[in-house]
């Protein structure tokens, strides 16, 4: 089976999941960028070098074999990429996945305005009785394609994929704080990450005088704001804020860390940190609008979640975890488990590839019997509004 993963660009976050296809097929997969990353993001660390993988390569690179691949390849991954690059194969009517984020995070209504109702209409609901199927990037993705009857019936449960560390748990376990609770938060200091909630939270124990640390890591336009309130409310003695950091230099920390605070609102369309964070065995306190979490988090299971927006929920379940090390532990250990046997890049691309062959076989497989939860799970319709309901 020859398989094709066309994207804009390669990030950390894919790259494991395409080894693991490599793995599985060598010389048979092959992974286009039709991009090249923006200087933010290669400065975060996310960027990697395709010229260093032997399966990689830029579109325009090599026009005829990419064009070739795209076209010809027993499967093709589409994720964030222009339609274009696909029509000719759809038109061939040749198995392919779609892969996307939520469509409308800034708010649903946008379905309803008939320009983008037609067009979206147009490039993924006309191919609802060929083979091609949907990977939904987070929870709340299918729902936001059923506003135009999008893949009707043909949407998997996937997200993205960090790379997964296997972990000494008694080792690792044995490195986290019993008495000073450490708490970390990371990432782009943008509004709708609101890292503001974690001043809240530190704020909050504090003025209940909980021992704890927090460390905060990120650039972006809430910085200064963060600084300002660190300072503000006197929390400088705990809280300790610090510019970008590779992603193995973050992952090291979240092995330190006790406890991941995960703030995103609905713009988060899936929230690697979260993967990351519960491979580390931290337990991750969640906000339920973040794409990843409906799918990553079973609340009181393996880590907690709460309504987005709601800062005293949000503060309330850190103080619970800072005041109890043994539920700590607890979560944290389960949410390592859920990443080790089930959310990581490796058991996603043996599904996929499983997958992918039962459809070329038989394109009438009834997707929902193949997998019952995880990647290439059968993915239900979840709206955001009903999102915290749904995980409660």
């Amino acid at each position: 089976m020859t398989l094709t993963f066309i994207t804009n660009y390669m990030t950390h976050h894919q790259l494991p999941f395409c080894d693991e296809l490599y793995s599985l097929l060598g010389e048979d997969f092959r992974f286009l960028a039709t991009n090249r990353m923006e200087d933010e993001r290669i400065k975060m660390g996310w960027g990697a070098e395709l010229r260093d993988l032997p399966y990689a390569l830029f579109y325009d690179d090599d026009y005829d074999l990419s064009h070739k691949l795209v076209k010809e390849s027993d499967v093709v991954i589409c994720g964030g990429t222009h339609h274009s690059y696909i029509e000719e194969r759809l038109v061939l009517h040749r198995l392919t996945f779609r892969y996307f984020e939520r469509l409308y995070k800034d708010g649903r209504i946008k379905a309803l305005i008939p320009s983008s109702y037609r067009l979206m209409k147009r490039e993924h609901a006309a191919y609802n009785n060929d083979p091609v199927y949907l990977l939904c990037a987070g929870a709340y993705v299918a729902a936001d394609f059923d506003m135009f009857s999008g893949y009707r019936d043909k949407k998997f449960r996937f997200g993205y994929f960090p790379e997964f560390v296997k972990e000494d748990t008694e080792k690792l376990f044995g490195s986290k704080s019993d008495n000073v609770t450490e708490i970390m938060w990371s990432g782009r200091m943008l509004d709708w990450k609101h890292p503001g909630a974690a001043v809240y939270t530190a704020e909050y124990l504090k003025q209940r005088g909980i021992p704890f640390r927090m460390t905060v890591i990120g650039e972006g336009e809430c910085r200064e704001r963060i600084d300002a309130a660190v300072s503000a409310k006197d929390l400088s003695d705990l809280v300790t804020v610090l510019d970008f950091e590779k992603p193995f230099e973050i992952r090291k920390r979240m092995e330190k860390s006790d406890i991941y605070l995960m703030t995103s609102d609905q713009k988060e369309g899936w929230g690697a940190v979260v993967n990351e964070a519960m491979n580390s065995g931290c337990a991750v306190v969640a906000s339920h609008a973040a794409g990843a979490v409906p799918y990553l988090i079973k609340h009181g299971e393996n880590g907690l979640v709460y309504k987005s927006g709601d800062l005293r929920e949000l503060a309330s379940l850190t103080a619970k975890l800072c005041r109890d090390s043994a539920l700590r532990k607890k979560l944290g250990m389960a949410a390592y488990k859920t990443i080790e046997q089930e959310w990581n890049p490796k058991i996603a691309a043996e599904r996929l590839t499983v997958m992918s062959e039962k459809l070329l076989k038989d394109p009438e497989t009834d997707i929902a019997s193949v997998y019952s939860d995880g990647p290439m799970s059968a993915a239900e319709a979840l709206t955001v509004a009903k999102g915290y309901r749904y995980i409660r």
